[in-house]
């Protein structure tokens, strides 16, 4: 193999409509917490949202011909998942359970947009 290593994750990108960066930290940050992040000036014309996510980044870009994603998703790793279910209900947001891990409980959510978002906290060793 060459001499370069994968360090992690960086940042992880989900696609919005055209328009929707008030619906976006409305959720993102008003709603999971997360902090705002300024864009570059560079960027700042593409439209879209940056977000802190604990050490990682979270950015919603805005695609032209959006189409959420069902399927592919990132997983959040949460602490006080039990709060958040709370924070999500009284936000009237559905969430979906899925069948507990030996390691970890989790559920899903869609983002106002659509896009399937995971949350899960890891149960102590």
């Amino acid at each position: 193999m060459g001499g370069h290593k994968i360090l992690g994750v960086d940042h992880v990108q989900l696609a919005a409509p055209p328009g929707s960066e008030q619906q976006a930290r409305r959720f993102f940050s008003g709603i999971l917490g997360m902090e705002e992040l300024p864009k570059p000036p560079a960027l700042r014309g593409r439209g879209g949202v940056w977000f802190r996510c604990g050490s990682h980044q979270l950015h919603i870009g805005i695609e032209k011909d959006f189409t959420p994603a069902t399927k592919a998703h990132p997983a959040f790793a949460v602490k006080d998942l039990a709060a958040l279910r709370h924070r999500l209900h009284a936000a009237s947001i559905e969430i979906v359970e899925d069948e507990a891990l030996l390691e970890a409980e989790r559920f899903y959510v869609t983002d106002p947009f659509g896009n399937r978002l995971e949350f899960l906290e890891r149960k102590s060793a």
